[in-house]
């Protein structure tokens, strides 16, 4: 196992040094930097101030060395500062990270359990007006765009309702109602969007695990139908799923970006939004690095989910 996770952030780290260089190297080829919206607001810059402060910010010099720059600040902790709120990264970007969690830890934990479930009674009523109303519905969140369900939530329970706020972050006095009114819609909204996919691979992979051999020697033993599905049928039929689920977790976070949007979340989907409109390079590389990262280790726990699903698996390799 530590062996098996020591490759794997290996792998990891390796992927966020190559990720990193390629989204600097974006940044960097846009129209524009930070220096021209910086000087815009001065008319009274000569040639020589702007060559000036380039000399000073590095600006002027080839992207592998400003990109060389920066790794090495990095990598000494100093993720450098926000031009668009003077102040230094790491400062902006946990507050927006921990919002960004718990949004969509919520929305992820909600729309598993329910895409499972919804997968398995469709695979056991195969055929029935039931599996064909979750299929409906499965279809129906698959090809639903984010931004429009998230307006039409805002239209329907904040505008005509009225039982809920539009958008923003709940106020300290508010407590824990508070949270769970500003996290209503979004979250909703997240579950809505990503629930189609998972339970239409739990439904298939249902149907196969049911068909196999040791299923009907089980149900021919008398085991219980509850037993059965749980425990035997349903356990296996998570392997291709949790895949599904982990890669999912992409899908997540790029919807979280215009549901943060569209509900004024303070999380970081929002933040990357206005750091590249911006153009503040280190705030929008650091938030797309802090992205990959969570992905990343969604992608390590669902190896290890694996192992828990199915003793047989081992991430160390062959077992003895």
């Amino acid at each position: 196992m530590m062996r098996f996770l020591g490759n794997r952030l290996a792998a990891a780290f390796v992927v966020l040094v190559v990720k990193s260089f390629v989204i600097f190297a974006l940044i960097g080829l846009m129209p524009g930097d930070p220096l021209d919206l910086l000087l815009s607001a001065n008319p009274d810059a000569t040639p020589e101030d702007v060559a000036h402060l380039r000399k000073i910010y590095g600006v002027d010099t080839p992207i592998p060395v400003r990109y060389w720059t920066w790794l090495v600040a990095a990598v000494q902790g100093d993720l450098g500062f926000s031009r668009i709120q003077h102040r230094p990264v790491l400062e902006i970007v946990m507050p927006a990270l921990g919002n960004t969690i718990i949004l969509t830890g919520i929305a992820f934990a909600i729309a598993t359990v329910i895409a499972v479930t919804l997968g398995t009674i469709a695979a056991l009523r195969r055929g029935s007006l039931v599996d064909r109303l979750i299929s409906l519905f499965a279809f129906i969140g698959i090809s639903v765009p984010t931004f429009w369900l998230g307006l039409l939530m805002i239209y329907l329970f904040a505008v005509t309702l009225g039982w809920l706020p539009a958008g923003g972050m709940p106020k300290p006095e508010d407590g824990t109602w508070g949270w769970v009114r500003h996290l209503a819609m979004p979250v909703l909204t997240l579950v809505i969007v990503e629930i189609g996919g998972p339970a239409r691979y739990a439904r298939a992979a249902m149907i196969e695990v049911l068909g196999q051999d040791y299923i009907r020697t089980a149900r021919a033993k008398g085991v219980s139908p509850t037993r059965l599905v749980l425990r035997h049928a349903l356990r296996n039929a998570m392997i291709p799923v949790v895949t599904i689920i982990a890669l999912g977790m992409g899908n997540l976070f790029s919807g979280a970006l215009l549901t943060e949007s569209i509900f004024a979340w303070r999380g970081m989907g929002r933040l990357i939004l206005e750091a590249i409109m911006g153009n503040d390079y280190n705030l929008a590389l650091v938030c797309l690095l802090f992205t990959t990262a969570t992905i990343l280790v969604a992608n390590i726990g669902a190896d290890i989910a694996y192992t828990r699903l199915d003793p047989r698996i081992s991430l160390g390799g062959r077992r003895r």
